[in-house]
């Protein structure tokens, strides 16, 4: 599997995000934001999270109109997978990739910590090696992670089968305590919490592994 992880200016999460992608056996390109075309053969793009552009107009506004993310809209276009985690999850909206806007928590606190969620969607390929209505534990790191969206599109997200995560308690007042949701051809996923901090041991926890692994086995 070849992995492209973009970087914008205030990006702090791409180095853990291709470590966990090389982990699970990728071959990762470090990709920056003003480059106009991904690698050849990439399969999967990783966009991390952070605080691109410092947030100066609001999450992932900026980076959304990055000159690599006209890339990244045609290589999902065409079927290619698209990750992307906290801020890149921010991103993903802002690019329309994923419906819905994340706006600030609920009680304007930053939440740092980690958190147990429950797989609402086993088939996708991001999910594939989880149980459906397991429990599992990411660290979220957010100030802007309540996810947002008129009632008929959370309908069509759940009645889709397009929620792959939901927190298992209130974190950030996210609606229906959505924590990651995929498009609908079901290709790019969009979370708030951080599986590439939670691939080996020394993180505390692996749960976050069997996303990869899932990505690689399904590229293979």
């Amino acid at each position: 599997m070849k992995a492209a992880v973009l970087t914008f200016p205030g990006s702090n999460c791409d180095r853990d995000l291709a470590v966990a992608f090389e982990a699970a056996g990728a071959e990762v390109t470090r990709v920056w934001h003003k480059d106009a075309t991904l690698p050849a053969g990439t399969d999967v793009v990783g966009i991390p999270g952070g605080f691109s552009f410092g947030d100066y107009l609001r999450c992932g506004a900026i980076a959304g109109r990055a000159p690599i993310m006209d890339a990244v809209r045609a290589h999902a276009a065409r079927g290619g997978y698209v990750l992307g985690i906290c801020n890149g999850f921010q991103i993903l909206t802002e690019t329309g990739l994923l419906p819905g806007a994340l706006m600030r928590n609920a009680g304007i606190r930053f939440v740092g910590r980690d958190v147990a969620l429950t797989v609402e969607n086993s088939q996708s390929i991001f999910t594939s090696r989880y149980e459906a209505a397991e429990q599992v534990t990411f660290p979220v790191a957010h100030h802007d992670g309540n996810y947002s969206a008129d009632a008929d599109t959370l309908d069509r997200l759940e009645g889709d089968g397009r929620v792959a995560f939901r927190y298992a308690e209130e974190v950030n007042g996210s609606a229906r305590n959505i924590a990651g949701i995929l498009n609908a051809a079901g290709n790019v996923l969009g979370m708030m919490p951080h599986p590439e901090r939670a691939v080996e041991g020394a993180h505390g926890r692996t749960d976050g592994r069997r996303l990869f692994e899932g990505l690689l086995e399904a590229v293979a």
